[in-house]
């Protein structure tokens, strides 16, 4: 496992795509929204927060959707349209350790990503830490959780890196609307508001938690939901050939 883990790594480091997109986008569109003036101002319109407190777990839902939904999908579907998954699996190694591998190496991708952005948001713009880190580092890991699932499902039926990367579009498009990323939350319309509260990975429990307003358990219930049933489809649709 180790070995098959390390050979990822350095892959990962020859196709930057997934570190750019996993580590260094959401940092890059935090300090391009942050200069904009009127970003670092308390609007009555977020609550009295600024909006660059309210955008930073939208930046979380970017750097969670594009390396999940985009990045994920396509690798395991390369490795399934060149025969890779066929060969591991006349071999010792099993081809559910690559896809291990995958999803480790791209979940600390992420991760790095994540802490990179949230360090930037406090240095520059004085963004405060989450209160309930805890509760933030839960909720984090239930929204990444169901947003790699729903990658995974596509990964497991699609044929092609092509045809995956489609599939994925399916959730990531949504994901990233109701997320806040093309339009700011508190723009949204009030219905709209409401069903993104529920919609991985989970950018209305992570705030609240952020600011110490504490997450209602049935948003954190339906990020679970959305894991357990996004991992028992992909499991029982995943193709090796």
């Amino acid at each position: 496992m180790y070995k098959i883990l390390t050979t990822e790594a350095k892959l990962t480091l020859r196709s930057p795509l997934g570190l750019v997109a996993g580590l260094v986008l959401p940092s890059a569109v935090l300090l391009g929204i942050g200069f904009i003036p009127g970003m670092s101002k308390p609007s009555e319109v977020t609550g009295g927060y600024r909006f660059i407190d309210v955008w930073v777990p939208s930046l979380i839902v970017i750097s969670v959707a594009a390396v999940a939904l985009q990045i994920v999908p396509a690798a395991v579907a390369t490795y399934r349209e060149h025969g890779v998954l066929r060969r591991l699996a006349t071999t010792p190694m099993h081809p559910g350790s690559l896809l291990a591998a995958q999803l480790i190496v791209n979940v600390v991708i992420v991760l790095g990503g994540i802490g990179l952005m949230l360090g930037l948001a406090s240095a520059v713009f004085d963004v405060p830490l989450p209160r309930h880190p805890l509760l933030f580092g839960v909720t984090l890991l239930l929204g990444m959780t169901s947003v790699f699932s729903l990658g995974l499902i596509a990964a497991a039926v699609a044929r092609t890196s092509k045809s995956a990367g489609g599939l994925a579009m399916i959730a990531f498009i949504p994901i990233m609307f109701f997320g806040g990323v093309y339009v700011p939350r508190p723009l949204l319309p009030e219905v709209l508001q409401r069903i993104g509260d529920y919609v991985p990975p989970g950018s209305q429990p992570l705030q609240d938690a952020w600011v110490g307003a504490g997450v209602q358990p049935l948003q954190l219930a339906a990020l679970a939901g959305f894991a357990a049933i996004g991992t028992a489809l992909a499991t029982k649709l995943f193709r090796w050939e």
